[in-house]
Order: structure tokens, then sequence, then C-alpha cells
């Protein structure tokens, strides 16, 4: 059973949650679990007058994925920034070229979910990420959220992430905080909760 990370990070946050959402589902017996980056979109001068730079150099060991990649998976859980309420740029120009695969139906049936991150305690996570579900909807995938079950969802007593659509995590208005762990906890319950569903999903 095969599980999908595919993640765009600018500045390293997501890859954080990326990391944890691989280590829940890693987590569910016979599951293989693969990281892939979307590819960049922005030249290494925007990149770098956006400061940018040194968090890329730390992804470059993770490959590239290819958009045939996806119906090897039989789950695949997204992570893309927020910008503006909705997908990253380079998230959106990955999956718009998908067409293949749903001419085929070729990710119809396999589970799919999604985690974010925003600047701001309301910067759009939830609407970042119920709009990512359309397309996944549209590819005939079957969504799967972060339950309840994860009770760090309901905690009062700090300032953080996630909703019962995915996991999420705050930066701050200047990128300087990364995910707590809470927010951790939370992406590594919805990798674990994606794996073993997808589990069921192909016996």
């Amino acid at each position: 059973m095969k599980v999908l990370i595919v993640f765009y990070s600018m500045y390293g946050h997501i890859y954080k949650m990326a990391q944890a959402v691989a280590e829940g589902a890693k987590e569910v017996p016979g599951a293989e679990v693969a990281l892939r980056r979307v590819p960049e979109t922005l030249s290494d001068e925007v990149l770098g007058k956006m400061g940018a730079l040194e968090a890329q150099k730390a992804l470059a060991g993770i490959p590239v994925c290819k958009v045939d990649e996806l119906a090897g998976a039989d789950a695949i859980v997204f992570g893309t920034p927020t910008r503006f309420g909705n997908m990253c740029g380079q998230m959106r120009q990955f999956l718009d070229a998908a067409g293949q695969l749903w001419a085929k139906n070729a990710l119809v049936g396999k589970a799919g979910s999604v985690f974010t991150s925003s600047g701001t305690q309301h910067g759009g996570q939830e609407s970042t990420i119920l709009t990512f579900h359309v397309t996944l909807l549209h590819q005939g995938m079957v969504i799967v959220g972060l339950p309840y079950a994860f009770a760090g969802q309901t905690r009062m007593d700090e300032i953080t992430g996630g909703s019962p659509y995915g996991a999420s995590t705050i930066v701050g208005g200047k990128g300087d905080r990364m995910p707590s762990e809470n927010e951790l906890a939370s992406a590594r319950y919805q990798g674990r909760h994606v794996a073993a569903i997808a589990s069921k999903l192909t016996q």
C-alpha cells in the first residue's frame, strides 16, 4: 500500500508538516511512504529576493514529483501553503498537468487528503483545503480529513492550526514560527488516518 506525500514548501514550514505526515503514515503496517515536491516555478533570483533560497536548498534531496507517479499511489496527501485563501501557484500548475490522469480515471477511488499553512490564524487555512478538495473530487478521489478523534483540535491553551478538513500550521507574519508540537501531532495523526483508510480501500 503506497502513500505519496506531494508538497510545496517555500520556507520549510510545509516540509516540516510533510515529514510529520510521513511519520504517521509509516506507523500503519504495510505502508510504503514517499515524499515528493512539486516543481518550482520561480527563478532563483526571485526566490533570493523573497529570502527563500536557503530553505529551497534544504529541499534539494527531495525528488521532484512526476504527474504519472500519482497513478501508482493508493493514497496521496497534498501539502500547500495558503495563497489568498487558495493553494499556491506551484501546486495549481502541477495539478493542472494531471488532465491525462483524469481522462483515464487513474485516480478514482484513491484516498486524497490535504494539509496547509498560513501566515495568520485566520489566513485562509480552511478555504485552502476545501477548495483543494474540489480538484480531488473531480479526479474521483475519496476525501480524508482530520477527524475530531484528534483531540488537539479542541485545545484552548494555545493558538494552533488544524481543522476537520486537515492539519495546518500558523507561521506568523514574518514566517518565523515553525510548526508547534500540537500541529505536528495533527499532521502525524492525519498521515496515519489516511494510510489506515487507504489500507482498507485496497483490501
